[in-house]
């Protein structure tokens, strides 16, 4: 229990940065955004996914949560939302280079994360706006000061400085219940799932990979790096592997019918993307 509690902490802890940042930003255009401004927050949103597919390449699952909370605020679209989920690498990274993996390797897993995370995200925004005909939502950061009751009235910094420990705590205590479930189901039987459905291998390893936990990623990495399971059900969970960037979207995001179609979304890209890379034998 010590050890789950500890690497729980550790990895939230990790978080925190990104977390006061983006909730400093959040601050500071709720109480300056005005009509150029608001201009400059939509322009910037049509090249958003290509943005969002870059920043995700950083091996920090931090970006995740802090991309769930701009979109939560309105300030960034679904499609720069679901760029950084696809191309973020949390654990892979880390863990292929402490088994010497050839530094091509890895940098054509991540370009391919990084390149469907971008044409993912850019289909998703032109299907809102041009097929669905969706309306875009007007940038609202004030709607979730008011359900967290930040204070705003005491300056940006203590505003900021609420959000980032309330969603810190909150991170924190689903980290350590997943923890503890994992410990107790075990890593072995989580990777069992991918041998014992092998035809199904890419939408099992997808369900893994939504697992909002480093280990499911630890897992997926380390299944592919021992030749156990395929390069598709590899790309399929590392893709919708977005950490602990789902837990903030639904703590965040009162709108549950969206979050459940953006989960879906996901889910349903990565298995498409992995099931491609397997029917096309790509190897990396």
């Amino acid at each position: 229990m010590k050890e789950i509690l500890l690497d729980s902490f550790g990895d939230s802890m990790k978080l925190l940065p990104f977390l006061f940042l983006t909730y400093l930003l959040m601050e500071f255009l709720e109480h300056n955004t005005g009509t150029a401004s608001s201009r400059r927050i939509e322009t910037a949103g049509r090249i958003g996914p290509l943005w969002g597919g870059l920043l995700g390449l950083i091996p920090q699952c931090g970006f995740s949560a802090a991309a769930s909370s701009l979109f939560s605020g309105r300030v960034i679209t679904v499609g720069t939302l679901l760029a950084v989920y696809l191309s973020t690498s949390d654990e892979m990274l880390p863990l292929m280079i402490s088994n010497a993996v050839p530094v091509l390797t890895i940098v054509r897993i991540l370009l391919v994360k990084a390149g469907i995370g971008i044409l993912s995200g850019f289909i998703l925004d032109y299907c809102c706006t041009h097929i669905l005909k969706a309306e875009k939502e007007k940038t609202d950061i004030h709607k979730i000061c008011e359900e967290e009751h930040c204070h705003c009235e005491q300056g940006i910094i203590y505003s900021a400085f609420g959000h980032t420990i309330k969603i810190f705590i909150y991170i924190l205590l689903i980290s350590v219940c997943l923890n503890i479930m994992i410990g107790i189901i075990g890593e072995d039987t989580l990777g069992n799932l991918f041998i014992k459905v092998p035809f199904l291998g890419e939408a099992v390893a997808a369900l893994a990979g939504l697992i909002p936990n480093c280990a499911s990623s630890v897992v997926i990495t380390q299944l592919y790096l021992d030749q156990i399971i395929s390069a598709g059900a590899m790309m399929a969970g590392l893709l919708v592997n977005a950490g602990v960037g789902l837990l903030v979207l639904i703590r965040l995001n009162k709108n549950r019918k969206q979050n459940g179609g953006i989960i879906l979304i996901l889910y349903i890209t990565g298995v498409l993307w992995g099931s491609l890379i397997e029917a096309a034998g790509i190897v990396f």
